[in-house]
């Protein structure tokens, strides 16, 4: 384990009531991932799934094993807020993408834990997020302040700005999966714009369209059979399905944290972490957490009627505070071979493997090195906005 191999038993958790058709998931184990106020922003897994990279507040990215939590190794470079990690390219499976507030973008070796290389966006500015795509599958976008940059990733030269489209931070820019030439951008100022990237990239002749969802944008990803649709969460928790092709509302939870609150009779929800697709099933699911450290998967209905069912998931035990990210597979399977749901990181500085054992109690592990650590952990929940 990384930092401590002493290891004890903190204690049985207690388990909260579910409802009949949820799916009840155990510890397996937790990692303390650093021993001061140090807490994980993003877990992203290795294309081939046999190791993740977590992001942490410490500006620092480390590795481990998914099916064991061996830890592996780290990536050391980021001078400030780490804001997106990604294993971006398939031909280059052990290539580690990173983005910052330091302004730059960086590219790391997971076996050697080396810099490949860094893109800098300029004196004063951040990078929120960054996507790979284009026609040629030669582009990286960025969202750097209220502009998206992008550059020619193998040549290493930014192509172009566009500087009008947003008038504030752009949280998110994907290029569309199935469609290469399209990249849709959020941003705190409540836009979602679609841009066709196929020719020459200006403000002007690219935009295809902009959607309105009205409050600063959080998170978005997308679903459907064919990528038609997306979701986005925002940073006041309403959650809103699209359809970017008909450039059209398909749901809207204004009230969303409500809606999952009342289906859920053992606890309120306090905040959103992200979304959950499932292309087999085509089904979604948003997840909610609460400030005490507890994870529900709640179904969301958009099509012919407009509903937030009760959770078919519920991670508890865990956690002792807000959870940032969440790495999983569907509600009621596995996402690999040794019978692991999924993995979540918090503001307690704690990886958690989940996996669905059948047994009433789960048991969570902590360093004891942790244990013996004096500092007070921040209670309220960190947010760039």
């Amino acid at each position: 384990m990384d930092g401590a191999e002493e290891m004890e038993i903190e204690g049985q958790s207690q388990l909260l009531p579910i409802c009949n058709n949820s799916k009840r998931f155990g510890i397996k184990n937790s990692i303390q991932t650093n021993f001061a106020d140090d807490y994980v922003f993003q877990i992203v897994p290795k294309n081939d799934w046999t190791s993740m990279a977590v992001s942490l507040s410490t500006n620092a990215i480390k590795l481990y094993s998914l099916a064991t939590a061996q830890y592996i190794g780290e990536c050391n470079g980021h001078s400030s807020t780490i804001n997106q990690i990604s294993f971006s390219d398939p031909s280059s499976p052990h290539v580690l993408h990173s983005c910052s507030s330091d302004g730059t973008l960086r590219a790391w070796d997971t076996r050697s834990f080396q810099q490949v290389f860094s893109l800098n966006a300029g004196p004063s500015q951040e990078i929120f997020s960054f996507s790979f795509g284009g026609p040629n599958h030669n582009l990286l976008a960025a969202g750097c302040n209220s502009q998206i940059l992008f550059w020619d990733w193998r040549t290493k030269r930014q192509v172009a700005c566009l500087e009008e489209s947003h008038t504030e931070d752009v949280t998110q820019v994907h290029f569309i999966p199935g469609y290469d030439d399209r990249l849709i951008s959020g941003s705190v100022d409540g836009l979602m714009c679609l841009f066709d990237t196929g020719g020459d990239i200006n403000d002007d002749d690219q935009m295809v369209s902009v959607l309105n969802v009205g409050t600063s944008i959080g998170k978005v990803g997308f679903l459907g059979e064919k990528n038609q649709k997306l979701w986005c969460l925002t940073h006041i928790e309403t959650l809103s399905v699209w359809d970017w092709k008909e450039e059209k509302t398909e749901a809207s939870f204004e009230d969303a944290r409500s809606l999952a609150s009342k289906s859920w009779m053992a606890d309120n929800v306090d905040y959103f972490i992200d979304c959950h697709y499932s292309v087999e099933e085509d089904r979604l699911w948003v997840i909610g957490g609460t400030n005490g450290g507890s994870l529900g998967y709640f179904p969301v209905t958009y099509k012919e009627t407009r509903a937030i069912g009760p959770p078919e998931a519920i991670l508890c035990g865990g956690h002792e505070g807000i959870v940032r990210s969440v790495l999983s597979g569907v509600p009621g399977q596995t996402m690999d071979n040794h019978g692991i749901f999924g993995w979540t990181g918090g503001e307690d500085g704690r990886l958690c493997c989940w996996l669905s054992d059948g047994s009433s109690t789960s048991q969570s592990w902590i360093s004891t090195l942790a244990l013996k650590s004096d500092k007070t952990r921040r209670k309220g929940r960190h947010s760039p906005y």
